[in-house]
């Protein structure tokens, strides 16, 4: 045993006398590879009396400059190569997009999870085909919505806030920034640049061919499928024109991808706007102001439809119609009178059916909403019959009284009109403001009437759409504002509407904030009690 050890050791020590007389001998062949090559009879440089050394160095430098020369040119060449070869994949790739028709229409392959290269375009195009893009997706509930957000060139409307995140974001985070200015150049390009599939060129007043800038771009919406990818829904418009231009981009966690690219013809879309009432005069004569201002002296395609309950307060709500209509020459308005308990599906469904000049927009409004111009385009431009209903999510402002509590008076309604932490939220649980066709409120059976007094029937009419093949698209809208109001919610309700009432009714009165302030009101008295008797004591003393 002693001697297999001994001898181990023994073969262990040459092993390793070997390898370093390897090591020694490739170092040695590395030095005389590197060292530079001398004529046989010329003296080594650096002797005395040697009058070429410095010469020699400097040809020594040229040479070694010009081999680095050479060689910076051959990478310089391969990346070249390289460079036009990605080019002409990507060419590849971008005739066969084309080819596609400019979107998912017909294809149907089903991805697997070993695909070769070749069938990257068809798995992108088969992720655009799953995703709710081109037709509506069947959900549950509406818990099951993916809601948009909106953007304009400057600012991004989030809808899921928290309690720290402002409901306004400006500016905009630069990974967002960078994300949305790559997708309205993206856009540009489809319109300025349109495949043969696309609508025919629009042409400027002098004939010429009109291109559009990111100063056209109105407004914009995204959401993200985590299983499928980016949706974005842009719409431009030149000051020129009435026309909108629409571009639906998808990215299939991959490069942007259009989906379609169309011309939307808006001037002679008129919307019914449909509003339930029963007393509150005071409210809708508020409404009537914004209605004149915006419909009457802006847009000018609106007609107006009240839908009356009771009795008390009917001759003043037609004596403020009389006013308004009279002084601004419109007579586009009817007003249906109902002598019942109020019911807001119930003026709603009658309101739908009052109209009898065909198909038409209809929006679903309350009287205490304020919208603006721009609002009606975005219902018109989210809206088709048989295609999309559009469920925007209004900000709604909290209880003035306390907003403004540092302030002898609240600002007018005008001024309060902000997108700010404390002055609002976006109404998330709200479905009752909504933009849809006549027909498709017909079709889908229209409220249930089977539920009565206070909330509920604008859920009903939502998981009905949602059930459906319509595409819901839902998104926080900046131009449409709920005032506040005192809420009072009734005996008579059922346990669970009168659950959202009061659920309601504390979300509509502050911020978590200025809710804590109230809560803490005598806590902080206190405190402030106790500073000034500090004071006090010291500047006795």
């Amino acid at each position: 045993m002693p001697r297999r050890g001994l001898a181990l050791h023994a073969r262990t020590h040459w092993l390793l006398l070997g390898l370093a007389l390897l090591c020694s001998l490739v170092l040695f062949m590395y030095l005389l590879e590197c060292a530079p090559q001398t004529d046989g009879n010329a003296s080594l440089p650096g002797v005395a009396g040697d009058s070429y050394g410095k010469e020699y160095y400097q040809a020594l430098l040229q040479e070694q400059e010009e081999h680095y020369q050479t060689r910076a040119a051959s990478l310089k060449r391969q990346i070249a190569q390289l460079k036009q070869e990605l080019q002409e994949m990507s060419e590849k790739m971008r005739s066969l997009q084309e080819k596609k028709n400019g979107g998912a229409n017909g294809v149907g392959y089903q991805g697997n999870k070993e695909q070769a290269p070749s069938d990257i375009l068809e798995f992108l195009h088969s992720q655009i085909d799953k995703a709710e893009v081109s037709i509506g997706a069947k959900l549950p509930s509406e818990y099951g919505v993916i809601p948009f957000e909106s953007f304009t060139l400057m600012k991004v409307f989030q809808l899921e806030m928290g309690l720290t995140r402002h409901p306004e974001e400006k500016p905009v985070r630069k990974d967002k920034r960078d994300e949305l200015v790559e997708v309205i150049e993206a856009g540009l390009e489809v319109i300025n640049n349109p495949d043969e599939d696309d609508q025919e060129d629009e042409e400027g007043p002098l004939g010429e061919k009109l291109l559009f800038n990111e100063n056209d771009f109105i407004e914009g919406y995204y959401r993200t499928e985590r299983d499928k990818g980016t949706q974005y829904e842009l719409f431009f418009k030149t000051a020129d024109l009435m026309e909108y231009r629409h571009v639906t981009l998808f990215r299939p966690f991959g490069p942007l991808m259009k989906v379609k690219s169309e011309m939307i013809d808006i001037t002679r879309s008129v919307i019914n706007i449909i509003v339930p009432l029963a007393e509150r005069t005071e409210a809708f004569a508020q409404f009537m102001q914004n209605f004149r201002d915006v419909c009457i002296h802006q847009d000018k395609r609106i007609h107006l439809t009240v839908v009356y309950f009771g009795q008390e307060g009917l001759s003043e709500v037609k004596s403020i119609l009389e006013s308004v209509t009279s002084e601004s020459n419109f007579h586009n308005y009817t007003l249906v009178s109902l002598n019942e308990e109020f019911n807001r599906g119930r003026g709603l469904n009658v309101g739908a059916r009052a109209w009898d000049k065909g198909e038409v927009l209809m929006f679903f409004c309350d009287v205490d909403i304020y919208f603006s111009a721009e609002f009606l385009n975005s219902c018109r431009l989210n809206a088709e019959p048989g295609k999309k209903v559009f469920y925007p999510v209004v900000f709604s402002l909290y209880n003035p009284a306390i907003v403004y509590a540092n302030q002898d008076v609240p600002p007018p309604v005008e001024q309060q009109l902000v997108h700010k932490k404390d002055s609002g939220f976006w109404r998330d649980f709200g479905f009752g403001m909504t933009c849809q066709y006549r027909s498709d409120f017909l079709t889908i059976g229209g409220f249930d009437m089977e539920v009565k007094g206070w909330g509920g029937e604008d859920v009903h009419l939502y998981r009905k759409y949602l059930h459906g093949d319509l595409i819901v698209v839902r998104t926080p809208v900046p131009g449409l504002f709920h005032l506040w109001h005192e809420k009072r919610c009734a005996d008579e309700l059922t346990p669970e509407q009168y659950r959202m009432c009061i659920q309601s009714k504390a979300m509509n009165e502050a911020s978590h904030s200025h809710l804590g302030m109230l809560v803490f009101r005598e806590e902080i008295e206190t405190h402030l009690h106790k500073q000034a008797y500090r004071t006090n004591s010291e500047a006795a003393g």
